[in-house]
């Protein structure tokens, strides 16, 4: 009886000391910072990104420039407008387009897809581009709306 109280008291003090352990070595939960940049059209109740660790979530951006407005019908415009939106949170968060891991694209038309491809490609000048996923979707919030993309970017 005796032996099997104290192979207890060892479990339990095991499991005390391993939990302790653990609790001393797992890291402070992460601070989450909401990105705001300045000169973007879209506020709250719509956080542009989201900076959680060492990863950065941009939110789909549309192709609003500063004053809310769209370049309707135009799809070179509002590529350029959402990549240059995208720019802006990403500085703002402390990383750039070097360091997007992923980025998810949604099209109205499939018939903008080659274009947007040419557009994309030059904000990536060393050649090294993230894993990427492409939609044609029916429609977008707003109806001028051509395209929306997100992304997750690493930090340093």
């Amino acid at each position: 009886m005796q032996n099997k109280i104290v192979a207890l008291a060892l479990i339990g003090l095991g499991w005390a000391l391993g939990a302790q352990a653990l609790a001393q070595s797992t890291p402070p939960r992460s601070s989450i910072e909401y990105i705001q940049p300045e000169g973007q059209a879209m506020g709250p109740p719509f956080s542009p990104a989201v900076k959680v660790g060492k990863l950065v979530f941009v939110s789909g951006i549309p192709a609003l420039d500063a004053n809310g407005k769209i370049a309707v019908g135009d799809f070179p415009a509002q590529m350029k407008q959402v990549m240059e939106n995208i720019s802006g949170i990403l500085k703002s968060a402390g990383t750039g387009w070097d360091h997007v891991v992923k980025t998810n694209i949604l099209l109205v038309r499939r018939d903008d897809f080659k274009e947007m491809n040419q557009i994309y490609a030059s904000y990536f000048p060393s050649k090294k581009y993230p894993a990427r996923t492409t939609a044609v979707v029916a429609s977008l919030p707003n109806p001028d709306f051509l395209l929306e993309i997100e992304c997750i970017a690493a930090l340093d």
